[in-house]
Order: structure tokens, then C-alpha cells, then sequence
């Protein structure tokens, strides 16, 4: 067992990235463990635009909030009901918007969304994926139900992110869908050709180029950006389409999608966490049967920048990066 006190990075109020003062190197409590929670070593952490928001959104505290999500590490300690893991497991997953984060040496989350982690990939290549992974598989597989003999077009809105990445790697993998994504720079549009894109379309141009790829239309579209998209949604999706949305734009007016009866959808992944839903487990589940995909190499990480710095100085510039937009796959932060 780790002592009682640990070394994390937190905040005590919402700050520019530029402000040193942003995310500090803190010492903070070990958590105590819930009943069915496991205390994990975090090796190492990823940035999402999530940590970004969340660390910019921060009410004031005389007390330092450790943030993060994604990790991958060690299972060090059980909580007196866990049953699903043992002391030694590598696992990876992607957090609990509630409670404490990832970025400190431990981490107390509950087993039900805790999964063991790919054996191939180093500690920072699995800490990519949690998050993005949920998200992406919630998106085709609950939101869309999607299955392997599902047929027709995808959108992917945001193709060279993180959701982006995974969401073309497991839409080619495990349905029969034809898969459109957008990119902004040759570079981007590279990767996601490289991930297994069939189409690259442009998101400046977004009515023209989608039609001359899928004359015919699209049957889904996953959206990170869909403030002013809407009426172009409309325009290129098919009659009873459906549209699968994680931003969260005011003042959002989707009449346009009424005419040809379209589907919205809304994915939090952290819905089942934040709520305990009775199949809170299934993020088990889902980040297990990935983990397979991953050690059967038919899904690769989507790391690209790797920050080799564990403390507030590299989780600032990992925060900055990601705060700059236009990131290609994934940062990561680790020991």
C-alpha cells in the first residue's frame, strides 16, 4: 500500500493555460477506496479537450482539484467488494467526472469501468485510447446500434482528433459502413487515410465535397462540431439518418433535420459513471473488447505527441497543445 499522502498536479480555480499558477505540482491525500473502487498506479495520462474544458471551467477552491481522465497503470489496492481484478493488473480507463483524476501518482475509480489493459502497447500508447475509445464505440454501437452487417455511409466530423481517429479504426473493423472524415491540412488528411478512411472531405466545404463522395448522401454522421452545421447536416444526410453530436453548442436549432425525419443523438461517456446506470459495467466490457482489437493490431493507437514529464510544467503544455485545436491523434503525459 502507497503512503497516506502522494504527489499530484491539481488547480484551485479556473486559469489561462499561460498561468503558471493553472495546474501546480501539489501533494494531496491517497483517496480512500469505495467498496468496489481500485487504487491504480497511474503510469501514464492523455489529454482530451474534456481536461482542457474542465480545468478552464474550474470554480474556486482553498483546495487543489487533481484533474484528468484517461490513464493507464497498476492496480496497487482493492476495495473490500471488487471481484472483477486482482493486485498486479494492468488496466487502463477513462475516469469519473465526480471524483479525483489521474493526474497523481494514485487513483481510486471503480471497478465497473476499469478494463485490463492491451498487453502490446507501452503504458502511454494505451493511455491514448480510454476516453476516445468509449466515446466511439458508445456512439456506433449504442447510439447508432450499429453492427457487423450494418451497411451505408458515416460522416465522421472531426476525423484527424482523437474520437475521430478511433471511430474510423472501429467503424472499418467491426461494421460494413463506407467511412467519410473530414480534415483540414494534408497532414491531417493523411492520417486518417493512413487509419482506413475511405473519403477525405473538407470541412470548409463541407455540402460540395461530401456529394461528390457519397452522391448518393450519408446514413450517419458523428459531429464534434456541429454549431452552423446544421442546415448542411440537412442537406447531406439521407431520410432517416441519424446524428450522433458530443459538443455542446447554445442555441442549437435542428428544425432542418425535421423534413427528412433525422435521428439526434447525444453521447456523454461519462453519463454511466456520473449517474451509476445499472450497466455501469458495460465501459468494462467495451474497453476489454478493444483491448483485444488492439493486441490483434487491428486498431492502433492514436498517440502522436508524447510530453515525457509527469508534473504541472508538462500536463501545461499538454493542456496547451490541445487548447491550440488542430491536433492530430492524441497527447500524452507520462512518468
Amino acid at each position: 500500500m502507497p503512503k497516506e499522502k502522494m504527489n499530484g498536479v491539481g488547480s484551485f480555480r479556473g486559469l489561462p493555460v499561460e498561468d503558471p499558477e493553472s495546474l501546480l505540482d501539489v501533494v494531496v491525500p491517497v483517496p480512500e477506496l469505495r467498496p468496489r473502487d481500485v487504487l491504480v498506479r497511474v503510469e501514464a495520462v492523455s489529454v482530451n479537450p474534456a481536461d482542457v474544458k474542465a480545468r478552464a471551467e474550474l470554480a474556486p477552491s482553498d483546495q487543489p482539484r487533481v484533474l484528468g481522465f484517461d490513464a493507464a497503470g497498476t492496480v496497487e489496492a482493492l476495495g473490500p467488494k471488487v471481484t472483477t481484478l486482482r493486485v498486479g493488473d494492468e488496466v487502463w480507463y477513462a475516469g469519473d467526472f465526480n471524483r479525483a483524476g489521474s493526474n497523481a501518482d494514485y487513483q481510486a475509480v471503480d471497478e465497473r469501468i476499469v478494463g485490463r489493459a492491451p498487453r502490446s502497447p507501452s503504458h502511454a500508447e494505451a493511455a491514448a485510447l480510454p476516453l476516445t475509445t468509449i466515446t466511439a464505440w458508445e456512439s456506433l454501437f449504442e447510439r447508432f446500434e450499429l453492427s457487423k452487417d450494418s451497411q451505408g455511409t458515416l460522416l465522421i466530423i472531426g476525423g484527424p482528433g482523437g474520437v475521430g481517429s478511433i471511430m474510423i479504426q472501429l467503424a472499418k473493423e467491426l461494421t460494413g459502413l463506407t467511412v467519410l472524415a473530414t480534415a483540414g491540412s494534408p497532414e491531417s488528411s493523411d492520417w486518417v487515410r493512413e487509419l482506413g478512411a475511405d473519403a477525405v472531405v473538407d470541412h470548409h466545404d463541407l455540402v460540395a465535397t461530401v456529394r461528390k463522395a457519397a452522391p448518393e448522401g450519408v446514413d450517419y454522421i458523428f459531429t464534434s462540431h456541429s454549431a452552423g452545421n446544421i442546415e448542411s447536416f440537412a442537406e447531406i444526410i439521407r431520410p432517416f439518418g441519424h446524428i450522433t453530436a458530443i459538443d455542446e453548442p447554445e442555441h442549437l436549432d435542428l428544425l432542418p433535420l425535421k423534413l427528412k425525419c433525422i435521428a439526434w443523438h447525444w453521447e456523454l461517456m461519462f453519463a454511466r459513471s456520473m449517474l451509476e446506470t445499472p450497466d455501469m459495467i458495460e465501459q468494462k466490457k467495451l474497453l476489454e473488447d478493444a483491448a483485444v482489437l488492439v493486441d490483434d493490431h487491428r486498431v492502433r493507437t492514436t498517440a502522436t505527441t508524447t510530453i515525457r514529464d509527469f508534473s504541472a510544467a508538462g500536463l501545461r503544455e499538454a493542456h496547451r497543445l490541445v487548447e491550440t485545436g488542430g491536433q492530430v491523434g492524441k497527447v500524452v503525459v507520462t512518468r
